[in-house]
C-alpha cells in the first residue's frame, strides 16, 4: 500500500489442541522454518518463534496489509496440515481455537526476543498458565477464566 507506514509489533501466542505435549523438540527447528515460511508468504517480519511441546509464541513485526486474526489463521492451518502431513504423531493435530496478541513498542523488542528464545528455562520456574494469565493481567485485559485455553494441571 503506497503511502502507508507502520511500526506493530505483536506477540502472539497459541496452544496445542488439548495442551498436550505434540510437538517434540527433535521437529521444533522444522516447525520453526515452516511458520516462517507462512509469515513471509503473508509479507510479514518473523522477528522470534518459539515452539514448547505445548504452545508457540511468535514475535511479528505487522504491516497493515494483512489483520492479525487472518494471519494467525494462516499459521494455524498452515503449520497442522504440516504436522499432519509430516505425520509426526498418531491421530491428528490441531491448535486449540482462539490465541493471545500483545504489541510492544520497537525499544522493547530485544527483550520480548529474549523472552520468547528463552522459553524452556523461563517453563523451570512458571507454568504456561502462569505465564498466560501474567501476560494478560500485565496488559490489563479483561477475561473470563471459562473462556481461556484448556489447562492440563
Amino acid at each position: 500500500m503506497a503511502n502507508t507506514y507502520s511500526q506493530i509489533y505483536i506477540h502472539i501466542v497459541f496452544t496445542v489442541k488439548g495442551r498436550q505435549n505434540l510437538i517434540p523438540k527433535h521437529h521444533r527447528e522444522e516447525l520453526h522454518k515452516y511458520i516462517t515460511g507462512i509469515v513471509q508468504r503473508r509479507e510479514q517480519k518473523l522477528l522470534s518463534i518459539f515452539c514448547m511441546p505445548d504452545h508457540t509464541h511468535l514475535l511479528i513485526g505487522l504491516t497493515p496489509s494483512i489483520s492479525l486474526s487472518d494471519l494467525v489463521r494462516d499459521i494455524k492451518a498452515g503449520s497442522s496440515k504440516f504436522i499432519n502431513d509430516s505425520n509426526w504423531m498418531k491421530g491428528k493435530f490441531n491448535w486449540q481455537e482462539g490465541f493471545g496478541a500483545f504489541s510492544y513498542s520497537r525499544s522493547q523488542i530485544d527483550t520480548v526476543i529474549k523472552y520468547i528464545l528463552n522459553q524452556e528455562e523461563h517453563h523451570h520456574k512458571k507454568t504456561f498458565k502462569e505465564e498466560y494469565i501474567n501476560l494478560l493481567e500485565k496488559f490489563e485485559i479483561e477475561y473470563d477464566e471459562k473462556y481461556l485455553f484448556e489447562w492440563i494441571e
